[in-house]
This record gives structure tokens, C-alpha cells and sequence, in this order.
């Protein structure tokens, strides 16, 4: 088992509770009686791996201890002594987050045993339930079990005894989770940040004698061992076969063979009908299976048809995933062979492991399809856990930020859509019905174009083919969307604080209702009415029907093009970049730092974004769309160039801080220490802020432009 790290999601954390009984309440001469403890398996409590011993402390229980968990002489005359029932106990415990209720008591009980026996003791990772409660709310009355078993619902075990305790805590902390949430506390680092603050109640600990539970985070190597990169920086798209070859159901197996020989190909795809080329309608033979057939019926299987021996369902990967997602659904399936699909499904290209083989990344292939498969918010959490380490590990190979921020979008929207299906399945499960009608969801903002980084919130919405608002259909899309937010919350992307999500009406709605919204947008003049409207023109179709999605987007940029002045309207709603610069170009910080995405990125995604509406740009990154509007021969070329090489200064500087602050345990966020930066760094960040600066004339330039 993995050490724990502190990006790891408390939702999804591997740990034990534990608990002892002892002699004394005084851990210089205490003893150890009992020790009790259970596991969380990736956050859920696991009853059947639980662990009960009796230890016989060597001397005399006193009455007083005994009146509280109820052991005397006689119930561990038999009992092993420490030494011995403490290399069982070490066993069950190893690699793993200890979390206990007063911990730091059970810890100076174990280390003082651990050296009257002679033994080792090597303090693990720990949690606190007691102070996570305060953390969670600072003005409860008390904090005993008890107390905190009342306050959040949960059911206590036996009290006084070591493992029912240990499993009272473990009940406690799954309950603490989503208060901790809610106050921003998602990851063990962050948990042990926040808990490091409590300075009055560990300096009574440390008057107590009890040991530390409550360091600040270690902060810890960012990277993984070496990575391949190769896998993260190029797409199924670039490497696929293209055209795939086809063969029709009723072609015989010796046509098949001979057309894979020509062809220099290991596969066949097999269409139902001539031209009918859906990935969920078509199937593929392989080399292998005419070889096993062959093997099975001799000379015979040559005559048999393509239909006959082929494999169903076929499985696919989009184009447009990083081929790191083919490796992973390779392995995951056993297969040697993946269907490539575009945006509707069908098929367009073919992947075999022989492709993939330049693309191999062995044991540092963090990320793969474990997303795609995860079946609820811990699940998902734990997936979503590994992209921290794996942006830093990419980091280390100086990939840069943009091309980082390119992998972390597909997580998010894989993510999201996962979500979605999850919820969708639950809501059948329960009786509440599919679907009414075809759908898409859309995710927006940073991620629709591909540029989120590790500080991110919820941006989605939902098209549907037809209904009414607050009719069925929209009702029936409510639910959904609230229940898919939820579960990204939980699984650590929290809520869109501007509200921007398909729970909410305004982001969710018919065809019909969506191009009479665009049709409003594009007819006001006032531009605080078109505050988050902007990120709608970002949006992605990541789950459903996405041609609703494409269409949906088509459709809006079609409305707005050569609509200048809404087009204006949103770099107005933008509002104008706070400045970075003071007087001789110096820094203007807060605490030591600036906010990157206010000063520089947002404007930077604005402008770019508007040129796009106003040119009937269908681009996505802001990159691309700056390319594009210097491809019309508008002018601002060197302008344009200095504004795409700000935007990617910006991109790598908001990532490397954000991963220094989550090895630390700090949340990310889109602000940067400056003395953290070099003096060549410096001053390639006034020149991007100062090529900010110079974004509107040279905008309101373009706009005119073509």
C-alpha cells in the first residue's frame, strides 16, 4: 500500500482508528490493557478488518481503571505481553494514517511501551479527531466522544473498550468529512495544516505529555520517479491508423486474412451494413481471433464469415483522448486493439498495442481509466487524487503549464461525465426513470477550453432536446444536475461559487430555451447582465448526446458573429485587469503575493474569447484562438505572439506554486510567491503584465479588423 500523501482526499483516505485502554490515565506510568482497531478502506469503514487484543500490562490493574472499561487481573492472565501482541498490532497497522480520538494519549502509551520493550517506535501520519471536530466547529460545548456522537448523528459503539472506541472514531471521522469540506478542508494536508493551528488546545497536550499530533504537513518531493512523457503530450488522434480498415459482416474469414496482409494491419472492423460505421453498431477481428479459430476448426474457418468470429462490444477511445487513457483501457480490458471514435461515435482510426509501444510508461502511468470506472464520489475521489503527483511528475520534465493544464481539462471532464453517469444509473435504480429525451452535458470555462489548472470549481450545464422550464423533462435534468454537482463536490471539485451549474435554471435547458438565452445575450447593452455568460462560449459536451452539445455551440457562435458590440460587452463584463505593476515596473503584492488570474489571465481568456465571438472563431484554447484571428492578417502579429507567450508564462508559474502549496498543504490557488521566482522569471512576468496592459487598444483594433 502506497504511502499516505498529503494530496490524498480525506473522502478516499487509507487508514486505521484505533484506541487503547490502559492502567492510569498518566502515560509516564501508564499501561497498555487493551488495543482495538479498524480499518477505511479508500474512506469506508471495514468492519471485518478490525483487530481486538488483550495485553497483560505485567502488573496489578488498579479498581479506578477497571471501573472504566470494565478489564481486571483475571481477563489478561492469559494475554500476551506487549512486546508480543505489538508485532500483530504494527502488522495491521503499517503504511497506513492512524486516526484516533485524543490521539496524542494512545501515542506516548505505545512509544513508552515500545521502549520498555526494547522495541522500535516510529510515530506514523496521524489525524485527531478531536481536533479535526474543532476545526469543523470551534463553539461545540465539548468534544468527547459523546458530545461529538450527538452533535453529528452517529451512533456510538461500546464505550470503554478499545476497538468499540476505535470504531466510534472511525464513524465520527466519516461524519466530520463533509464538514470539513465545507470548510475547505478536502486532503490530509490540508486537514493537518488546519489542525497545527489549534495552538492552545496542543500546548495542554504537551503539558500533558502526550506526543504531537498535529505537525504541519512534511512537504514532500513533488514528482514521481521518472516519467514518460510521451503518453501526456500527444492524443489517440495523432497516432491512429486512419483510414480504418472495414469489412462487411458477411466477408469470409480467408477475404478478411487476406486484406490484413495486404493492408499490413492486425485488425478489421466489421460493419453490419455497408457505410454503418457507429462504434456501439460494429465489431473487430483480429489477427489472434482468425489464428484461434484456425485453431479450433482447422482449414473450415477460413470459410467462416467475419460476423462469425468477430469481437462485441468493440471497444473504443475518443480521438481526442491522451493516449495515456488508450494504454490504461488497453490494460484494463486485455486487448491489443481500440476503435478510435470522433464526437459521434463513429469509428476513424485504430489503435494497436503495437502503436502504443513508443507511448509506454510502465509503472509511472498514474493516470489511466480508473475515472472512467469509479462507481461513487470515493471512488472518484481517489482517481482524481493521483493528478497532483502526476502534474508534478510532468512538471519535473519541464512539460509546460499549458500542456499540463491540457491533461487536467480531460481529467475534469471525464470526471464530470462519470459523475454524471453515475447519477443518472442511481436515479433509475430509485424509480425516478431515464432520461425523457436526448441530452448533453456541457462543461465550461477553463476546462471547456482546456486550460484548468489544480485550483478549480464546477463550470457545466445541461442541453436536452425539448421541454419546457420547470416542465418534466426540466425537472427530471434538476435532479441530475443537482446530484452530479454533489458528487463532484464530494469527490474534491467544489461548487461553482457564481452558481454557474446545470443544478441551477438558468444553465440547464431545451435547445429551444438555450437559442432564445443566446438570442437575449446578444440583444442587452448592459454588460453587468452578462456576468458568467462569457464561460458558456468555453462549453464542452463530455456526456449524452454530444452532437446536442456541438450543435448548441455552432449555433451560438453563429448568432454572434460580427456582433461587435456584444462582443465588447463581454471584455467590458470582464472588467478591466487589476494592475500588477507600480511605479518602475515593481511587483504590487499582498502578503507576497500576486494573483496571477486576476492581474494578467483573465484578461489574457477574455480578449481572446471575445475575438473568437466577433470572427466566428470555433477554437477553443486561447492559443489557438489568438492563432487564428493573426491567421484573418488582421495586424498586432507581435502583439498577438506576446500576449499567447504571456498567457503560457502565466500557465507555468500558477502551476509550479500551486503544486509547492498542496505538497505543503495548503489549498492551490491562482495567486504566486514572488520571491519564490528568479530574477530571469521576474522579468519575463513584467513583460507578460506589461503585454496585458497594451490588450485593450490592441482589442478594440481587432475588433474592427476583417
Amino acid at each position: 500500500m502506497a504511502a499516505p500523501n498529503n494530496s490524498d482526499p480525506l473522502i478516499a483516505l487509507n487508514a486505521v482508528a484505533i484506541d487503547t485502554e490502559a492502567t492510569a490515565l498518566d502515560p509516564a506510568r501508564a499501561r497498555i490493557v487493551e488495543i482495538g482497531a479498524v480499518r477505511l478502506d479508500s474512506g469506508a469503514i471495514d468492519a471485518a478488518q478490525s483487530l481486538r487484543l488483550l495485553v497483560n500490562p505485567g502488573e496489578p490493574i488498579p479498581a479506578s481503571a477497571q471501573a472504566v472499561h470494565g478489564i481486571g487481573d483475571k481477563d489478561v492472565s492469559g494475554a500476551p505481553p506487549f512486546a508480543d501482541a505489538w508485532r500483530e498490532t504494527k502488522d495491521f497497522l503499517a503504511g497506513q494514517v492512524w486516526i484516533g480520538h485524543t490521539l496524542g494519549f494512545d501515542l506516548a502509551l505505545i512509544a513508552r511501551e515500545c521502549a520498555r520493550a526494547g522495541l522500535p517506535f516510529e510515530k506514523p501520519r496521524v489525524l485527531d479527531t478531536r481536533l479535526l471536530a474543532q476545526v469543523a466547529e470551534p463553539n461545540l460545548s465539548g468534544y468527547t466522544l459523546e458530545s461529538l456522537s450527538a452533535w453529528l448523528g452517529v451512533e456510538p459503539a461500546e464505550r470503554h473498550a478499545a476497538l468499540g472506541d476505535a470504531i466510534t472514531t472511525a464513524r465520527i471521522f466519516v461524519a466530520l468529512r463533509p464538514r470539513l469540506r465545507e470548510r475547505g478542508i478536502r486532503t490530509f494536508g490540508e486537514a493537518l495544516r488546519a489542525c497545527s493551528r489549534l495552538t492552545s488546545v496542543l500546548e495542554d497536550h504537551h503539558r500533558a505529555g502526550w506526543v504531537e499530533v498535529a505537525e504541519s504537513p512534511k512537504v514532500e518531493s513533488a514528482a514521481l520517479q521518472r516519467i514518460d512523457s510521451y503518453p501526456y503530450r500527444h492524443r489517440a488522434g495523432d497516432i491512429m491508423h486512419a483510414p480504418p480498415a472495414f469489412a462487411s459482416a458477411d466477408t469470409s474469414v480467408k477475404v478478411a486474412l487476406d486484406r490484413m496482409m495486404t493492408a499490413k494491419v492486425s485488425s478489421l472492423f466489421v460493419e453490419p451494413q455497408i457505410g454503418v460505421r457507429s462504434a456501439e453498431d460494429c465489431g473487430i477481428v483480429t489477427e489472434r481471433d482468425i489464428l484461434r479459430a484456425l485453431s479450433q476448426k482447422g482449414a473450415a474457418a477460413l470459410d467462416l464469415t467475419a460476423a462469425g468470429i468477430m469481437n462485441r462490444p468493440l471497444r473504443t477511445v475518443p480521438a481526442s483522448a491522451f493516449i495515456y487513457v488508450a494504454i490504461a483501457r488497453m490494460n484494463r480490458h486485455r486487448i491489443r486493439h481500440l476503435a478510435v471514435t470522433d464526437s459521434d461515435g463513429v469509428v476513424v482510426g485504430a489503435l494497436s498495442a503495437r502503436d502504443l509501444l513508443k507511448a509506454r510508461a510502465g509503472e509511472a502511468l498514474s493516470l489511466g481509466d480508473e475515472i472512467g470506472q469509479a462507481e461513487n464520489a470515493r471512488a472518484l475521489a481517489a482517481a482524481w487524487s493521483n493528478l497532483p503527483r502526476v502534474s508534478a511528475a510532468l512538471a519535473a520534465e519541464e512539460m509546460e503549464g499549458r500542456d499540463i493544464a491540457a491533461i487536467v481539462s480531460h481529467e475534469l471532464c471525464t470526471l464530470t461525465a462519470r459523475a454524471a453517469e453515475i447519477a443518472e444509473s442511481r436515479m433509475v435504480q430509485e424509480g425516478l426513470g431515464a432520461a425523457p429525451c436526448p441530452y448533453s452535458v456541457l462543461v465550461l470555462g477553463s476546462a471547456g477550453r482546456g486550460e484548468s489548472l489544480l485550483a478549480m470549481d464546477q463550470d457545466n450545464a445541461i442541453v436536452f432536446a425539448q421541454g419546457e422550464p420547470d416542465g418534466p423533462e426540466d425537472r427530471w435534468f434538476a435532479l441530475l444536475g443537482e446530484r452530479f454537482a454533489n458528487t463532484l463536490h464530494a469527490a474534491g471539485v467544489p461548487l461553482c461559487k457564481g452558481g454557474v451549474m446545470a443544478k441551477n435554471p438558468q444553465w440547464r435547458g431545451s435547445v429551444e430555451e438555450w437559442r432564445k438565452r443566446i438570442a437575449t445575450w446578444l440583444e442587452r447593452s448592459n454588460a453587468a447582465d452578462l456576468l458568467s455568460v462569457d464561460t458558456f462560449f468555453d462549453l464542452q459536451g463530455v456526456h449524452g448526446d454530444i452532437s446536442l452539445a456541438e450543435n448548441l455551440r455552432r449555433d451560438a457562435y453563429d448568432a454572434a458573429k460580427e456582433r461587435f458590440a456584444f462582443a465588447k460587452l463581454l471584455v467590458d463584463a470582464a472588467g478591466p485587469a487589476d494592475s500588477a505593476l507600480g511605479f518602475f515596473g515593481r511587483f504590487k503584492t499582498q502578503e507576497g503575493r500576486i494573483d496571477i488570474k486576476k492581474t494578467g489571465l483573465f484578461k489574457t481568456v477574455s480578449a481572446a474569447r471575445a475575438l473568437a465571438i466577433r470572427h466566428n472563431i470555433l477554437a477553443r484554447s486561447t492559443p489557438e484562438r489568438l492563432q487564428a484571428v493573426r491567421a484573418l492578417g488582421l495586424g498586432g502579429d507581435q502583439d498577438l505572439e506576446a500576449v499567447i507567450e504571456a498567457q503560457g508564462l502565466f500557465l507555468d508559474l500558477i502551476l509550479r506554486q500551486q503544486l509547492a502549496d498542496i505538497s505543503a498543504g495548503t489549498p492551490p490557488t491562482n495567486t504566486i510567491e514572488i520571491a519564490r521566482l528568479s530574477r530571469l522569471e521576474r522579468e519575463r512576468l513584467q513583460a507578460a503584465f506589461r503585454a496585458v496592459e497594451a490588450l485593450d487598444t490592441l482589442v478594440k483594433d481587432l475588433m474592427f479588423g476583417g
